[in-house]
C-alpha cells in the first residue's frame, strides 16, 4: 500500500482514510458485525460518524447533507438489510441528481450468489441497488476499491451527479490493503463549444418572447442567469429544485410558480425557453401539463436530456455555470423585452385570487414562517399540502434553500434530510416541515437530532391524514380507505425522544417557539393544526 506509515492497515482501514483523503468529514450509519472493520478505521480518522435510528434515515441525512452543500454525504451501511432500508433514500437521491456514495459491507466472496443462506444475504446486492444509482459494483480484491471509489468520486465531480453502491465482502475488507491508495486528481465538468453558445446566442437575440427555466442543476450559475434574465428581460420560472437560483422576490422570478396553471399557460406564449439543468419534468407540474411551443436551448451535464421529451433545438452540453457565463458574455447588445415584469406580477397576484381553503390556511402559515425564519434559512421539506402550497408561496433568496423530494415524492426525507444538512451546513439555520404522516416515517430520527444537540425546528403540519390522498378520492368518488388513522400524541413523543415540543395554537406562539427553536440545544416539535382557530 502507497503510504507514508510503516503500519500495514486492511482494506476497512484503508478505504475510511481514503474517504478522508477525497474530503468526507461525515458518514452516517448503523454499525454491525459485517462493518467492524470500517470502524476501526473511522477510530483512526477525523470523520465524524453519526449514528442514525434507522438505515432510511442515514439514508436521507446523507441526501440531506450532499443537498445543501454540493459535496457527497456518505451512508456506511451493513450487508443486505442496511442497504435494503436505505434504497428509499438512493431512490430520491438518483431522482434529483444528488452525489450520495453508499459504501457498504457485504457477504464474504466465497458465498456470494451461491444461496448457502449467509448473514445478510442478497443473490446480488449490488444489482439490487443498479437501477438506483451511476453504478453499483462489488469490490472483489483489495486493489478494486480504490478503483471504485476513484470513479465514483469522478462521476460526482465530473457528470450529472447521482448515488453509487460500492459493497466490499467481509473477508475483502479484513485483506491487507494493496496497490495505489491515493486519491486521484478529479475530473472537470464539460466546458461547452463556442460554437454551441454562439448558436444559442442567436436565438436569444432574435426572441420576441424569451423564458428562462432553471432547475436544480443550475445551482451555481445564479449570477449569469440572473444577468442574462435582466438584458433579455426574460422571466425566470424554476422547477421545485431550482427555487433561489434567482430569488423569489426579484421582479422577473416566477420562483416555483410552475406547479400553478397560471404559469403552464404563461409558458406555453414563449417562442424561445433557455433550460438550464432542468429535465423539465412533468413532477415539477404538480400533475399538470408542461407544453412548450417555442424553439429550446437545453444547458445540460447530461446527454440524454437534449433530445427527451423536449427535444433541443440548441444542445450545450456542460456545466450549467461555464455554459452560462459563456452566454452572457457572447450575447452581446439586446434590447431587453418591455412588459415582463409586469407580467409577472400580475401572475403572481392571481395566485393569490385563485386559492383553495387549505392554501389561504397554508399561506398564513407560510407568510409567519418567512416573516420569522432568517432569510438565510434552509428548509428542507417532506411530502405534504403545505409544502405544495410553498413551492409557489414561500419565496428563498439562494439555491439550495429550498429541498423537497418532489421527483421520488417518498414520505418521510424531512427530519432526517435536515439533520443531514445541518451538519453539513452548521453556520446556518435548518428548518423541516412535515405532514403528521410522513413525519411517522423517520419519527425515530429525533433522538439522533437529540444526540448531536442540534437546534432544529421541525413544523408539523396536522391535518389528521393523508389529506392529500384524502382529497384526490373524493374527487373521484372514492370512499375515504387507509387515509385517515389515529395519531399519537406528537408532543408526547417529541419529549419521548429528548427533544422539546410546543403546540402552536396562536400566530404569537407560532412565532415564540421558532425564535426559541433556533437557539435551542436540540430540536423542537412545532405542531400546527389545520383546524386551528386562528387559521380558520
Amino acid at each position: 500500500m502507497n503510504t507514508n506509515s510503516d503500519i500495514e492497515m486492511n482494506v476497512g482501514e484503508a478505504s475510511i482514510k481514503l474517504l478522508e483523503a477525497y474530503g468526507v468529514d461525515t458518514v452516517f450509519g448503523i454499525p454491525g458485525v459485517h462493518t467492524l472493520e470500517f470502524c476501526r478505521g473511522l477510530n483512526q480518522s477525523s470523520i465524524q460518524h453519526v449514528q442514525a435510528r434507522n438505515e432510511q434515515g442515514a439514508g436521507f441525512m446523507a441526501d440531506g447533507y450532499a443537498r445543501v452543500s454540493g459535496r457527497p454525504g456518505v451512508a456506511l451501511l451493513i450487508s443486505g438489510p442496511g442497504v435494503t432500508n436505505a434504497a428509499t433514500a438512493m431512490g430520491q437521491a438518483y431522482a434529483d441528481s444528488i452525489p450520495m456514495l453508499v459504501l457498504s459491507a457485504d457477504a464474504a466472496s466465497h458465498t456470494l450468489g451461491k444461496g448457502w443462506g449467509a448473514l445478510h444475504e442478497v443473490t446480488s446486492l449490488t444489482a439490487t441497488t443498479a437501477p438506483l444509482t451511476a453504478f453499483s459494483a462489488t469490490a472483489m480484491t483489495p486493489e478494486e476499491v480504490p478503483a471504485l471509489l476513484a470513479r465514483a468520486f469522478s462521476v460526482f465531480c465530473s457528470q450529472r451527479p447521482r448515488p453509487v453502491h460500492i459493497a466490499i465482502p467481509i473477508d475483502v475488507l479484513e485483506m491487507p490493503a494493496s496497490g495505489n491508495w491515493e486519491a486521484i486528481d478529479l475530473p472537470q465538468r464539460p466546458v461547452p463549444t463556442s460554437k454551441k453558445i454562439e448558436r444559442a446566442c442567436e436565438l436569444l437575440r432574435t426572441a420576441t418572447r424569451p423564458m428562462i427555466f432553471v432547475g436544480g442543476g443550475a445551482a451555481l450559475a445564479g449570477e449569469a442567469i440572473h444577468e442574462i434574465a435582466e438584458r433579455l428581460g426574460a422571466p425566470v420560472i424554476s422547477s421545485i429544485a431550482g427555487k433561489g437560483i434567482v430569488p423569489g422576490t426579484h421582479p422577473l422570478s416566477l420562483g416555483g410558480g410552475v406547479v400553478r396553471t397560471e404559469v403552464l399557460q404563461y409558458v406555453k406564449q414563449a417562442d424561445v425557453v433557455l433550460a438550464v439543468g432542468t429535465e423539465l419534468s412533468e413532477v415539477d407540474c404538480f400533475g399538470g401539463t408542461l407544453e412548450i411551443n417555442g424553439k429550446i436551448i437545453r444547458v445540460d451535464i447530461d446527454s440524454y436530456k437534449m433530445n427527451d421529451r423536449f427535444p433541443a433545438e440548441v444542445a450545450v452540453l456542460g456545466a450549467a455555470k461555464s455554459s452560462c457565463e459563456a452566454i452572457a458574455a457572447a450575447l452581446g447588445d439586446v434590447s431587453p423585452r418591455v412588459g415582463t415584469a409586469a407580467e409577472v406580477a400580475a401572475i403572481k397576484q392571481q395566485f393569490r385570487t385563485h386559492l383553495s381553503a387549505s392554501e389561504v390556511r397554508h399561506c398564513m402559515v407560510l407568510e409567519l414562517l418567512r416573516e420569522t425564519l432568517p432569510a438565510d434559512t434552509i428548509v428542507m421539506a417532506d411530502v405534504c399540502q403545505l409544502v405544495y402550497t410553498g413551492a409557489f408561496a414561500f419565496d428563498v433568496s439562494a439555491p439550495r434553500s429550498w429541498n423537497y423530494p418532489g421527483g421520488y415524492c417518498t414520505l418521510g426525507s424531512a427530519l432526517p434530510d435536515a439533520i443531514g444538512a445541518r451538519l453539513a451546513r452548521p453556520n446556518t439555520p435548518v428548518v423541516a416541515f412535515a405532514g403528521d404522516g410522513g413525519f411517522m416515517f423517520t419519527v425515530q430520527e429525533l433522538v439522533t437530532g437529540a444526540e448531536l444537540g442540534l437546534a432544529l425546528p421541525i413544523i408539523l403540519w396536522n391535518n389528521d391524514g393523508l389529506k392529500q390522498i384524502q382529497d384526490d378520492m373524493k374527487l373521484r368518488d372514492i370512499e375515504l380507505v387507509g387515509v385517515s388513522g389515529i395519531n399519537p400524541d406528537f408532543m408526547a413523543l417529541a419529549q419521548a425522544c429528548h427533544c422539546h415540543a410546543v403546540r402552536a395554537e396562536t400566530a404569537a406562539a407560532l412565532r415564540s417557539a421558532i425564535h426559541n427553536a433556533l437557539a435551542a440545544d436540540r430540536p423542537t416539535l412545532i405542531e400546527v393544526g389545520e383546524q386551528d382557530a386562528w387559521l380558520n
